[in-house]
């Protein structure tokens, strides 16, 4: 499976889970949720885009 596939697919799910969130969860749980989602959205980006050596 392509790099970018994997990007997409992970990008994707923390989407939908995101959403899951916004209909399940409610007050300052469904934040920290939408926070920690963003942060591995985040994490994920920077990981992929990370230059490699050599």
């Amino acid at each position: 499976m392509p790099v970018n596939n994997k990007l997409a697919i992970a990008l994707s799910l923390y989407f939908l889970l995101g959403a899951g969130v916004s209909f399940f969860v409610d007050g300052n749980i469904r934040l920290g949720l939408w926070i920690f989602l963003g942060g591995l959205t985040v994490k994920t980006l920077i990981a992929h885009y990370k230059p490699t050596d050599g």
